[in-house]
């Protein structure tokens, strides 16, 4: 038995996910995000190398060269692990043991895990015996790195984009990601032109989402990285105006913005604030899962639903859902007319609702609801909209001023009765002046969000003329004094 063996063995008896190891502190492990004890006295980097035996030596050259290095480790009875190291400089050392799904039967809930969230973690756990460990290190190393997203393709090396900005891989293999499909069924509906949707978690580090397609190269998938549980409302950056949302006794709230700005994100958090709010009963419908949200007061509960898992598809779990006693709703994308006319049924028979859509700003959002039905039904669906409608946000994610990060710009429609007498009668094309003078109905215009940001510091003034819908409003809430006026 090598030396590390033995300390891998708490972490697998313990049930752990995670093993860290560091110059001159303790080690650690944890199950998910929470520490196990574990009494091991702070070790050198020494005293780290001895431990890891020939794992450091069969490697030292090779992550002197490149700073970072992930390899799998395996044991016939603890299992595999995937191993990151890293050189920060020549005095220190980073190492980072993750428990590979393989390392429990599919079927094996976590000791301590209910039979509930055995049920909800269903797909994700058959999804994590599929993930490869070389594709658990790429994310592993991607997460490190502050990635959003990794594009894989069998011809060329992963390429992450952090920061809203394309990097490669240097020296990673291309991957084929045929074999996250998880299924002939899913390989026929790849084959007839269509795309796969999985998600899962990756021990130790959090949940991916990953959509898997074809092209020219091959197989392809685009992954993104989320965070296992939904972060804190606070964690977001958000305007203050978004957090009252949850305080509706029941209506739609939706949220809209281009690919890639976080709608999801800010949906999970909202109901997360509401149930720690108070105890209620949220069903979710979502292609696939990305967080897991879990009740943080009893007697609250929550059923995740994952489409083509668990539910046929949106509308089929959503009539569903309306059987199943909710408070809240979550749905993970309006997609048709169908599911459109069941998420306002269940707004105006007193569920909140919370639902994503892709559309760039909140009045078209409103046009786009409408639009997805045929003009005979029109009329009525502007009438069922203004009744059930509580509040569109329209969020982008824009560079701060450093570059390091994204922060969120937000546009923030409430429903009025006089942005509904709007949206009843067809004259959407108001609702931005009805978002301008909104200030003290909790509205926000996206300019002013993107002023206040300019105003702070936090993004560049020319940042903010690119994101803009309107360059001359965003002029002059840019106007010296003009944040103590307007």
């Amino acid at each position: 038995m090598k030396p590390i063996d033995s300390v891998l063995k708490i972490l697998v008896h313990q049930d752990g996910t995670e093993l860290r190891l560091a110059s001159d502190r303790a080690p650690q492990m944890f199950k998910g995000d929470t520490e196990l004890p574990l009494t091991i006295p702070a070790m050198s980097t020494t005293s780290i190398q001895a431990l890891l035996d020939d794992l450091w030596t069969a490697h030292a050259a090779t992550l002197r060269q490149r700073g970072e290095l992930s390899l799998t480790y395996s044991h016939t009875e603890l299992g595999r692990f995937v191993v990151t190291l890293a050189r920060p400089d020549e005095a220190t050392l980073d190492v980072r043991f993750l428990r590979d799904a393989h390392g429990r039967a599919a079927d094996e809930p976590a000791r301590g895990e209910s039979a509930e969230r055995s049920h909800v973690a269903a797909s994700d756990i058959e999804m994590s015996r599929a993930l490869p460990a070389e594709l658990a290190a790429v994310v592993t190393r991607a997460v490190a790195l502050g990635a959003s997203d990794i594009h894989l393709s069998p011809q060329r090396g992963p390429i992450v984009r952090i920061n809203g900005a394309l990097q490669a891989f240097d020296g990673a293999p291309g991957f084929d990601a045929a074999g996250l499909l998880g299924g002939p069924e899913r390989l026929s509906q790849l084959q007839a032109g269509g795309s796969v949707d999985r998600g899962c978690d990756v021990p130790g580090v959090g949940r991916v989402r990953v959509n898997i397609y074809a092209s020219d190269e091959g197989i392809c998938a685009a992954v993104r990285l989320l965070r296992r549980e939904a972060p804190p409302l606070a964690d977001l950056h958000l305007p203050p105006q978004i957090e009252p949302l949850v305080d509706l006794p029941h209506g739609l709230v939706v949220a809209c913005g281009p690919t890639g700005c976080r709608k999801s994100t800010t949906l999970a958090a909202l109901v997360q604030h509401a149930l720690r709010a108070r105890p209620q009963v949220l069903v979710t419908l979502e292609d696939p899962i990305e967080y897991v949200i879990r009740p943080p007061r009893e007697p609250g509960l929550v059923r995740q639903r994952e489409v083509r898992t668990h539910v046929r598809d949106f509308a089929t779990g959503l009539r569903d859902a309306l059987r199943e006693d909710p408070d809240m709703i979550l749905i993970g994308e309006m997609r048709d007319a169908e599911t459109i006319s069941l998420a306002l049924t269940a707004a105006e028979t007193g569920h909140l609702v919370f639902a994503s859509l892709h559309s760039r700003t909140a009045p078209s959002a409103v046009e786009r609801i409408i639009g997805t039905y045929p003009p005979e039904r029109q009329r009525q669906i502007r009438v069922q909209l203004a009744d059930a409608l509580r509040a569109v946000i329209a969020q982008r994610l824009v560079p701060t001023a450093d570059g390091a990060q994204r922060v969120p710009a937000v546009e923030l429609l409430r429903i009025t009765h006089g942005v509904a007498n709007l949206i009843r009668e067809g004259r959407t094309a108001q609702i931005v002046n009805a978002l301008q003078a909104g200030g003290n109905d909790g509205m926000l215009l996206l300019e002013r969000s993107l002023a206040d940001l300019v105003r702070t510091n936090r993004i560049r003034r020319e940042t903010a003329l690119a994101t803009a819908n309107d360059a001359v409003t965003l002029g002059e809430y840019l106007r010296p004094g003009a944040g103590e006026r307007l």
